[in-house]
């Protein structure tokens, strides 16, 4: 274990920034295949309320020692506002899996790269060359070929992956405009905690008695969001925004594979094309990087 962060300590911060956006996608694709099958059996809200109320749990008993000291912010607004993107996110993502099928519903959430680029280069100053560019449009088309924009696709339920994207975007260039300055524990209990008030204010409203295995289910979605958020924040902590977005098209393949285990959704072979291009993108932006190359 200890020649293991090693070797990850001495990798460039871009590449440890893609390895936690990795581990974050395949983190955040099991949560949303397994708050998929929760909806099936409670209401969204009630999902949502679980997902955060056990990171909230998690964070405060893991930060509880110096929990006055983690409080403290000199951005209290930016971390009401990061905080508030994710809520955002969480609570569209959430109602497009539970009316969409899941690869779809993530294939239309891939726009949010895109959203984070151009953000990334009007908030924080962060060049975005034409290769860059490239990279990410060519994600963007794989995701196309999935869809293959038309009248299912295109139904009302799908404005909400379209609403997380916006939201997801914000959420990450936020975070990465924090990491310059807040300590990522500070980041990582405003994100739980506001997020477990807000849904609190709503649980009396939706609330059944889970089962057991659904109570179990719904702690394992909390840890799962914990993991997903706190990569996140290291990896747009260590690297540009705008050049670890594309690696979030990875998640796409996790969801496909999930939603085909799971769901008996099979994917053909325009999703599998255009998991290949998307993939290829990311990849191609990230070695791009590591070569130190012009953006």
């Amino acid at each position: 274990m200890t020649a293991i962060a090693a070797r990850a300590a001495a990798m460039p911060a871009l590449a440890r920034g893609a390895v936690c956006v990795l581990i974050a996608d395949l983190a955040f694709a099991s949560m949303d295949a397994l708050a998929k099958g929760l909806m099936t059996r409670h209401d969204p809200l009630q999902v949502v309320w679980a997902r955060y109320a056990m990171q909230a749990l998690l964070v405060t008993l893991l930060f509880a020692p110096r929990l006055r000291t983690v409080l403290r912010t000199q951005k209290l607004g930016m971390q009401v506002l990061r905080s508030a993107f994710m809520f955002g996110a969480t609570v569209s993502g959430f109602f497009a899996f539970s009316l969409l099928p899941l690869a779809e519903a993530t294939a239309i959430f891939q726009v949010a790269p895109l959203m984070i680029t151009a953000l990334a280069a009007l908030l924080l100053a962060e060049p975005v060359g034409p290769r860059r560019w490239a990279g990410v449009a060519a994600g963007f088309v794989g995701a196309m070929i999935i869809v293959r924009p038309g009248a299912a696709a295109f139904q009302p339920a799908a404005l909400l992956p379209l609403l997380c994207a916006l939201c997801f975007a914000g959420y990450s260039v936020s975070t990465r405009f924090l990491g310059r300055t807040e300590d990522w524990r500070t980041t990582f209990l405003y994100t739980a905690g506001l997020g477990a008030v807000l849904a609190t204010l709503w649980l009396p409203l939706v609330w059944t008695t889970p089962t057991p295995s659904d109570a179990a289910l719904m702690v394992l979605l909390g840890l799962l969001g914990a993991a997903g958020q706190l990569m996140f924040i290291f990896a747009y902590t260590l690297a540009p925004a705008s050049a670890v977005a594309p690696l979030t098209y990875v998640g796409l393949v996790f969801a496909g594979l999930f939603g085909w285990t799971f769901f008996d959704d099979i994917p053909d072979g325009f999703t599998l094309a255009g998991a290949a291009v998307i993939v290829g993108s990311g990849l191609y932006v990230w070695r791009r990087e590591r070569l130190g190359s012009a953006p």
